[in-house]
């Protein structure tokens, strides 16, 4: 059983090439769905809001299943290895990635501001708020860029190594796909018809941003402090 969890490595490549797919899939009909439920009459867009929703959270059930499968995998990985860091590593840095975390916590808080001027109707502080998620979920991946650029092994460096960089990668490429998101959102606020009966887009941007803050801090957990 352990040897054929150990070969799963390239096929959780494959599957994370499958879910990037998929996401940006989803995503693409998410912002389609949220121009047809503002153009529709107001009594089919209660139903079409709710079929959204309910498609949304399958989709983000559909991505926790596959993070939770890395966890188990890590989990495992990290009971089962005699040698589990690779050679003359002693253990990661943790000051600067608890700053990042501190940076992306916070940004879920940001992005709720920004959904409530818009509940609001003031366009104004959405755009304010949502521009400074952006900058701060930006923050964080150049400082996972810097981080993985200072680090002595790589992918290829044992199974620490590979699944190291395939979890970080992984969130990381989730955060690059929540902050695009939020930029085509405030892009459209600048078309206001836009969010004149509904704005789907934007709760489940939002909705995304969480998911992704709460998926890092077990990350956190699991690279940092469990070490």
């Amino acid at each position: 059983m352990l040897l054929r969890i150990r070969c799963s490595i390239p096929d959780s490549l494959l599957l994370t090439s499958d879910s990037s797919s998929f996401t940006s899939s989803i995503f693409r009909k998410t912002i389609i769905m949220d121009s047809s439920i503002s153009s529709q009459p107001l009594h089919h867009e209660h139903d079409a809001e709710g079929n959204s929703y309910f498609a949304f959270i399958v989709f983000l059930c559909s991505e926790s299943i596959i993070f939770l499968s890395f966890f188990a995998g890590y989990i495992i990985y990290k009971t089962t290895t005699i040698d589990w860091l690779p050679a003359g590593v002693t253990g990661l840095e943790i000051k600067d990635p608890l700053i990042n975390t501190v940076v992306l916590i916070s940004s879920s808080f940001v992005i709720y501001i920004a959904e409530q001027f818009l509940e609001k109707h003031q366009l104004w502080g959405f755009r304010l708020f949502l521009l400074l998620t952006i900058a701060m979920g930006t923050y964080f991946l150049v400082g996972q860029a810097i981080e993985w650029n200072g680090l002595e092994f790589g992918f290829t460096s044992g199974v620490f190594g590979g699944m190291f960089y395939l979890l970080t990668g992984f969130h990381g490429l989730h955060v690059l796909t929540g902050i695009l998101l939020q930029g085509i959102m405030l892009g459209r606020s600048f078309f206001p018809n836009n969010y004149e009966q509904g704005h789907f887009g934007v709760i489940a941007t939002s909705l995304f941003w969480h998911f992704v803050d709460v998926i890092w801090i077990v990350l956190f957990v699991l690279l940092y402090l469990w070490q």
